[in-house]
């Protein structure tokens, strides 16, 4: 299940197979935001998850690279996560953030790995709990895995442009158009990407829109196309919809616009073309 509901989480939390839930709330106003909330109220068993600290900081371009495998298996063995463990991750951007660590999993081979529909706010409207219990987490080991899969650089990006390949920009529109950037180096996007926002994959009510129109949305972009947004994080939230309709060989480029933007020798374009 790439999606489960509050009332499926909450079925799967009561269930006898091994679950661990995922708190990955992140604001990148303020790092600190997340963990504060969910120091507030989490769902009861909840680990919290720092996207800053512990899903990036590797050695890559961009604001927030990968992290080595290896640095990852260790994260998840100290979350009491072992492959047969089925992972949930949720935030309070509906699945923006949570996304990356359900793409994280799957890039490692981890299939057992979904996202709260609607995220903390689903939840909550369905009536379960929250508590502010940090739970004692035991340890487990989690076999090492020999590296990401699914990913690409920048080279390769500008290679699938070059060939006629399709990159998908998922930031919001005005930033792909160059009219607002708050934070990185240029702006506007990548020469012949096409901007298919992550925001709008959601209904009014923070959940996902139906199956048929998700596969309008993403219509047309072929098999492998590559996606990006600011940092390698939202991008995972169009690679999600576009595991659930069944584009299964798209590929993420980590580094994305604040490490292409940085590089004078690569060219950018503005408006909607």
């Amino acid at each position: 299940m790439t999606l489960v509901s509050a009332t499926d989480l909450r079925t799967l939390i009561d269930g006898d197979a091994p679950v661990v839930v995922c708190d990955v709330r992140f604001y990148l106003a303020d790092h600190d935001q997340g963990r504060r909330e969910y120091d507030e109220g989490h769902i009861p068993g909840a680990r919290f998850v720092d996207l800053h600290t512990e899903l990036a900081g590797g050695e890559g371009g961009g604001r927030h690279p990968l992290p080595s495998v290896d640095v990852f298996t260790e994260l998840l063995g100290r979350l009491g996560i072992d492959p047969a463990t089925h992972v949930v991750a949720y935030d309070s951007a509906g699945g923006a953030i949570a996304a990356r660590l359900w793409w994280m999993l799957r890039s490692i081979g981890h299939s057992q790995a979904s996202v709260l529909d609607g995220g903390i706010a689903a939840w909550t409207a369905a009536g379960f709990p929250l508590t502010d219990e940090v739970p004692v987490v035991d340890p487990v080991e989690f076999p090492p895995r020999p590296d990401w899969t699914g990913t690409v650089d920048a080279d390769a990006v500008a290679q699938s442009v070059e060939f006629g390949g399709t990159v998908i920009d998922a930031r919001a529109p005005e930033r792909f158009r160059g009219e607002h950037e708050p934070i990185d180096a240029r702006a506007g996007h990548v020469p012949g990407a096409t901007n298919i926002f992550h925001g709008a994959n959601l209904g009014l009510d923070g959940t996902h829109l139906p199956l048929p129109e998700l596969a309008q949305r993403f219509a047309g972009v072929g098999q492998s196309p590559i996606v990006y947004c600011g940092s390698g994080v939202t991008a995972c939230h169009d690679l999600l919809v576009l595991s659930l309709v069944g584009v299964d060989q798209a590929r993420l480029y980590p580094g994305s616009w604040s490490e292409w933007s940085a590089d004078p020798d690569r060219p950018v374009a503005t408006g909607d073309a």
